[in-house]
């Protein structure tokens, strides 16, 4: 691909991580975006934000930004120097809300600064660039790759085969009114686990990958249980655990908690005839402990980045 000279703008899909017992391994991109447009400044770097989601929310707007921060990564990389940009941003994914809004942005980054000084890196080399920032590779690869992605990373090397989701999934999230930081969710995570739960999550995490590849929609309810992250994290949610033992009888396929929460995931037949259904159960049985919540119908998203050229 030849350099973006003029500028370039990346539209990154957001992701959903885990699925339940696919802790730090699965992630699903999903039809909400982020949107950096970059290119080099002649002087000093400028970086604006657009949009409810970002705006007044205490992202710097200075070289301690993220994207920023990310961008160098990948000049530094690739034997680059473009010390100074100008870099816009605007996003539809609520922040700390579960949604990889972080992931959007890293791989926003990523993608934006590679096309920019030519793309000398590959796709595989930006995914072991953002699972190394982002510590997991579930969400990155999600919005990298689009689709749903398995995959790993051993602190040194990630590694993952994407599958095309089923046409029939449609997804309903529930997004409760309160942020929750990933680093207060997984701070209530247990250092070791009984080996009985530790069994439990392979076989259903192998059960749920089995469904999601070969279109047994029927076997998501029984695999999308969790026995490593959300009986722990139940806590930070008010009536997740309702939610999670009920969903299924409210016509979902399955329920999860997203990412690290608060938002909470139903993967949904489209054909069933019980959407009305499933979003009245979320909103009331939220309603009930006092937490508002806003729902969303939202469908996987099988493209990766979008990448174009931008004349300024």
């Amino acid at each position: 691909m030849s350099e973006y000279n003029a500028g370039v703008r990346v539209r990154v899909p957001a992701s959903t991580a885990n699925l339940g017992p696919g802790f730090d391994s699965l992630g699903l991109a999903l039809d909400l975006y982020t949107t950096v447009e970059m290119r080099r400044a002649e002087d000093t770097t400028t970086i604006e934000l657009h949009g409810e989601q970002l705006t007044d929310k205490g992202i710097p707007c200075d070289k301690t930004n993220l994207v920023y921060m990310v961008a160098q990564q990948v000049f530094e990389k690739a034997g680059a120097s473009v010390p100074e940009l100008a870099i816009s941003m605007e996003s539809s994914i609520p922040l700390t809300r579960g949604l990889g809004s972080s992931a959007s942005a890293i791989v926003a980054a990523l993608v934006a600064a590679n096309a920019l000084i030519g793309s000398p890196l590959t796709a595989c080399e930006l995914f072991q660039l953002a699972s190394a920032i982002e510590k997991h590779p579930d969400n990155v690869g999600a919005s990298l790759f689009g689709g749903l992605v398995v995959a790993y990373w051993d602190g040194s090397r990630a590694e993952y085969i994407r599958v095309e989701p089923d046409p029939r999934l449609e997804v309903l999230v529930a997004i409760p009114r309160f942020q929750l930081s990933t680093e207060k969710a997984r701070h209530v995570l247990p250092k070791e686990v009984p080996m009985g739960d530790a069994v439990f999550n392979v076989g259903h995490s192998n059960l749920l990958v089995a469904a999601l590849c070969t279109g047994r929609l029927d076997m998501i309810r029984h695999a999308m249980k969790d026995a490593l992250h959300q009986p722990y994290r139940s806590a930070l949610v008010p009536g997740m655990a309702e939610i999670l033992r009920d969903a299924a009888d409210h016509g979902a396929l399955g329920i999860a908690l997203s990412g690290a929460g608060p938002t909470m995931l139903a993967l949904t037949d489209g054909e069933s005839g019980r959407k009305d259904e499933l979003e009245a159960f979320l909103n009331s049985s939220f309603a009930k402990v006092g937490i508002e919540v806003d729902t969303l119908w939202l469908h996987p998203e099988t493209a990766g980045p979008r990448i174009e050229a931008i004349e300024y």
